[in-house]
């Protein structure tokens, strides 16, 4: 079965840093660009972050820029959100992506879709 499993949620007080992971399964995801999406409650769910299968080119919403970094182990079939200086806002469900193409990845139609997992920063 394909498919893309979190971990590394939790708890965190604002200002601080937490790392999100995701692992696929099933089938190798190295030719897929892969990322993260996240979703608060009451509202839809946005883009936070996304790279390429080759790791070279990374994407970045706008409200994460300077605090996020996302980054790939193509070997491990896995993708990893460093999140640092975490506030109150960036609370939610964070959803792992994966996708051929880069674009239908960006507009919130990736293929694959993690179960999510839940981020909860206090202020």
């Amino acid at each position: 079965q394909v498919q893309l499993v979190e971990s590394g949620g939790g708890l965190v007080q604002a200002g601080g840093s937490l790392s999100v992971s995701c692992r696929g399964f099933g089938r190798s995801f190295s030719g897929d660009s892969m990322g993260w999406f996240r979703q608060a409650p009451g509202k839809e769910r946005e883009f936070v972050a996304a790279i390429t299968s080759e790791g070279d080119k990374l994407d970045y919403a706008d409200f994460v820029k300077g605090r996020f970094i996302v980054s790939r182990d193509t070997a491990k079939n896995t993708v990893s959100l460093q999140m640092n200086s975490l506030e109150p806002e960036d609370t939610g469900v964070y959803y792992c992506v994966a996708d051929y193409y880069p674009t239908r990845l960006r507009r919130g139609i990736p293929t694959t879709w993690g179960q999510g997992t839940q981020v909860t920063v206090s202020s």
